[in-house]
């Protein structure tokens, strides 16, 4: 009888034991959200491109820049993610790649002039292919069905990508200086050409440092895998 009893308490009790938490209900529909954005963003980008050619590159900004700036800023998150041990990686690394994009796009967002400048349009470009590089891994991994196909173009194709990218936001800095330089006449500007060069020479100390992380991180998460799998 006291056996009968225990038994029908412990399935009471695994029957009101949610099945998921609430963070893993967040993590799933932050992902998904980020990954939906990004689909829309390039999907928009490539067809403006097929229908108006070249001229569609000066045009990428005002067609997705909201959007973009939406996902970016919700990207500040997962800074928080990590340090509460929702989503396991690296914070060093996650840290920069947030906060270099976000003042990027504050600077694009401000300057006008370097809108419409093609450099935007591949800015854009390259960080919609780490973002669905990205984001379909952490979903998959949310839902316990990893890849592995998934899991090596997140880490292994995810780092020549943000090579170039960090390539090309120089490049965007360098040709924005020049407008910058002018918006400095204004009082509410004045520090912001020698607020960029230092984010220029923060970017160039930051990024290889990001990418020693991110080789770290690459072969720990394969090492894993692969070791997960000799077990079995």
């Amino acid at each position: 009888m006291l056996r009968r009893n225990t038994l029908t308490t412990n399935s009471r009790s695994t029957r009101s034991k949610p099945r998921y938490s609430f963070r893993l209900i967040y993590i799933f529909f932050y992902n998904l959200f980020q990954f939906c954005g990004h689909t829309w963003i390039l999907a928009n980008t490539i067809a403006r491109f097929l229908t108006f050619g070249k001229d569609a590159l000066a045009d990428t900004f005002y067609s997705v820049g909201f959007v973009m700036s939406l996902c970016q800023l919700l990207s500040i998150l997962e800074i928080f993610h990590i340090a509460d041990g929702i989503e396991r990686a690296r914070l060093l690394p996650r840290f920069i790649q947030v906060m270099e994009k976000n003042i990027l796009l504050m600077m694009v967002i401000m300057l006008e002039e370097i809108q419409s400048k093609p450099v935007v349009c591949v800015q854009f470009f390259l960080w919609n292919i780490m973002d669905l590089l990205r984001y379909p891994h952490e979903l998959l991994s949310v839902m316990e069905r990893p890849s592995i196909a998934m899991l090596w173009s997140r880490y292994s194709l995810w780092i020549p990508v943000y090579i170039l990218s960090v390539a090309n936001e120089g490049v965007i800095v360098y040709q924005a200086l020049p407008y910058l330089e002018q918006s400095a006449s204004h009082s509410a500007y004045i520090h912001l050409p020698f607020l960029m060069m230092l984010y220029l020479s923060l970017l160039t100390v930051g990024a290889p440092v990001t990418v020693w992380q991110l080789l770290k991180e690459r072969k720990h998460h394969l090492d894993k895998w692969y070791k997960r799998k000799k077990k079995k």
